[in-house]
């Protein structure tokens, strides 16, 4: 069933030219990109290609590892033909770090020319990128600004770290390589917004966003849900992190939430449920924690409300693909396409709803 989009809901993204980072295409008209980065040791051959295949099968589409020494740009060519992902090399300071990532077989480096040193050495750096294939990203973070800008603004604000980015864009551009995406990332929520809107007006380049350091689980979401939606909100923002003290697994099926409430991308559940309360039919906290775990396999879009009682229940039933509304007697009202269908017990319940999903879910092409 297809629901239509009201107009108030539209966002109309920025234009900016396209690159790709292997085969996923980023800027122009291409999905907004999800990606994460291993915490892992990268010299943990075994246990960073397990964290990227775990991201993979939440939904993630690009990875970053760091390559912080030789030994850890060397194990990317074990790690990298086992991924199924394109991989990012993280590099900062040494540039002999970013031609052996290019050699591995990496499809992006995230890199500041202006940390890598001389310009022969950008320039080496450059060659391997356009021999191997390779995209970079320009990373900017107001945590580690060059020391004449913070010497000039005094503390970082979005005209430092826009300045910042377009020295490194220069960098490029005078060695004719214009295959790059770029970030000017922050912690401070107002920082970042302010500083990735400046950006967005001053060129054409995909943007890669985020809210850096963002912190745990709880906070880092929230940050991230205000700063990320704020900016994809007004149509800025082509691949996107969600950067979270937590598994990599997280920042994934969070950075997919924040794209589903905005109607950027529809992978997966959209689940509508009620906080509850004593109206509810059924528990229905217990019902959708269970039914949440059960269903983060399920990769084609759906919208399923869950809710206690006939108050809100039957108006997102009417919604939704699969609605639930608690009733009475321990019996509840099951909507199939907005229209009633059957009842159901609360002790047939999660089984029930998690059994529904799956057959709307193969019905609609999930492999």
């Amino acid at each position: 069933m297809t629901y239509e989009i009201r107009p108030y809901r539209a966002i109309h993204r920025r234009k900016s030219r396209q690159i790709f980072v292997g085969n996923v295409a980023i800027g122009g008209d291409a999905p907004i990109s999800v990606q994460s980065m291993t915490n892992t040791p990268t010299t943990d051959v075994q246990a960073t290609i397990r964290q990227v295949n775990e991201c993979a099968e939440v939904g993630a589409e690009i990875m970053r590892i760091s390559a912080p020494d030789q030994e850890s740009s060397m194990a990317l060519a074990k790690i990298i033909p086992h991924c199924p992902l394109p991989i990012i090399a993280d590099i900062h300071f040494h540039y002999r770090r970013g031609i052996e990532a290019a050699q591995a077989g990496a499809k992006c480096l995230r890199i500041n020319p202006g940390n890598i040193g001389s310009n022969e050495k950008v320039k080496e750096v450059i060659k391997a990128a356009k021999d191997h294939g390779c995209s970079m990203r320009i990373g900017v973070n107001a945590g580690s600004l060059e020391t004449d800008l913070l010497a000039k603004y005094r503390t970082p604000t979005p005209e430092a770290l826009v300045e910042s980015a377009k020295r490194h864009m220069k960098i490029l551009e005078d060695n004719d390589f214009f295959n790059f995406k770029i970030s000017v990332k922050a912690s401070d929520v107002f920082l970042a917004v302010a500083s990735y809107k400046a950006l967005a007006e001053a060129c054409d380049y995909p943007l890669h966003i985020g809210i850096t350091e963002a912190g745990g689980f709880t906070a880092g979401t929230v940050k991230s849900a205000i700063g990320l939606g704020n900016l994809l909100w007004q149509g800025i923002g082509d691949t996107m992190r969600v950067s979270l003290s937590a598994d990599p697994k997280e920042e994934v099926k969070v950075a997919y939430q924040i794209l589903k409430s905005l109607g950027l991308r529809h992978r997966g559940v959209n689940l509508i449920s009620c906080p509850s309360c004593a109206r509810q039919g059924f528990d229905v906290i217990k019902t959708v924690e269970a039914v949440e775990k059960r269903i983060e396999h399920i990769k084609t879009p759906l919208t399923v409300s869950i809710l206690g009682c006939v108050v809100n229940g039957l108006g997102e039933a009417a919604h939704t693909q699969i609605g639930i509304t608690g009733g009475g007697s321990g019996r509840h009202n099951v909507y199939m396409d907005g229209k009633p269908h059957h009842k159901i017990t609360s002790e047939e319940l999660i089984d029930h709803i998690v059994e529904l999903i799956e057959k709307e879910a193969q019905k609609n092409g999930q492999n």
